[in-house]
């Protein structure tokens, strides 16, 4: 992440639940289905460190279907592919931008007692962010996430390939 960032802050931001790395890192070995928030996100993940493990990513934001359920529910586009996502079964999740797409898999969890493997919670910005990320915190879900505001997309790919990395090897 400091690497990405070149913000040395990240050292202090970062909180990683228990054995969440290893979660993530079982489930890569076990041929895992991600699935991301933003295109962003799904570009700067590793696809070819993905397919040795037979790694499945996929996002949902600009489906149509995703389209027709947000408008339909009155929601926004990225609570939308969650729950679209949540219809195939999810390992890993790696949200980088959108604070409602943390929201609403917490309200999964809570309500469904749904358990991803891990979840890359990072979503960055000044409206929903750090809420978001406080609120995931306190779920019992392997999960690594950053206190306050900053984040990103290219944080959550980030956190992604290095625990891909660990899994599988670095071309």
């Amino acid at each position: 992440m400091i690497h990405t960032t070149g913000d040395f802050e990240y050292q202090r931001l970062v909180e990683i639940k228990p054995s969440a790395i290893e979660a993530g890192i079982e489930a890569i070995q076990g041929g895992c289905r991600i699935v991301t928030d933003t295109q962003m996100a799904f570009a700067g993940i590793n696809k070819r460190a993905l397919e040795k493990a037979n790694c499945r990513i996929d996002c949902y934001i600009a489906h149509d279907g995703v389209r027709k359920i947000a408008e339909a529910q009155g929601t926004t586009r990225a609570m939308a592919a969650v729950d679209f996502a949540l219809q195939g079964g999810v390992d890993i999740f790696v949200i980088g931008n959108a604070p409602t797409a943390l929201f609403r898999l917490a309200e999964h969890i809570e309500q469904t007692g749904i358990a991803p493997e891990l979840v890359i919670g990072v979503p960055v910005g000044f409206v929903g962010a750090a809420e978001s990320k406080e609120a995931f915190r306190k779920l019992n879900v392997p999960s690594i996430t950053t206190i306050g505001t900053k984040g990103g997309s290219n944080v959550a790919a980030a956190i992604m390939n290095a625990i891909i990395y660990m899994a599988v090897g670095r071309e």
